[in-house]
């Protein structure tokens, strides 16, 4: 399986990790009628942070927390939406994607949910770790 090496194989994740959400259960009520997600600038902007994270490119500019602290301030973040996300983002990854790269992505994921949780929840994140992971998954590890 290809990494996480090209703004192709991120903008392919990134697709189909939010195309999981829009089918989602537990997500897609908050994406759709909580934060009311413009898609269409979303998804380019969601491509441009990762490449930033995972490529060292420069075109992502924004505020990430400030964005999800006004979605916390319409209805407040729950645990179980940390957990659905850091499900869905894992599962679309493991299915496309492997390398040292894609282990980054889910090691910066882990560490940003956790911020995220303790900065608007006040609570740490207790998702999965990456060691409660199959290790048949190639994921998770710290690079």
């Amino acid at each position: 399986m290809p990494d996480l090496d090209t703004r192709t194989q991120i903008h392919d994740f990134i697709v189909g990790f939010y195309r999981a959400i829009i089918f989602d259960e537990v997500l897609e009520p908050v994406f759709d009628e909580v934060a009311e997600v413009d898609w269409a600038a979303h998804i380019p902007r969601l491509v441009d942070y990762w490449c930033r994270v995972l490529l060292g490119d420069p075109s992502y500019v924004g505020a990430m927390f400030a964005v999800h602290q006004h979605v916390h301030d319409i209805e407040a973040f729950r645990p179980e939406w940390f957990d659905r996300w850091h499900q869905l983002f894992v599962d679309t990854l493991v299915a496309g994607w492997s390398g040292p790269n894609a282990e980054r992505a889910v090691a910066h994921a882990e560490r940003n949910l956790g911020s995220m949780s303790r900065r608007l929840t006040g609570s740490d994140w207790t998702g999965s770790a990456p060691a409660e992971r199959a290790p048949s998954t190639g994921v998770g590890a710290d690079a």
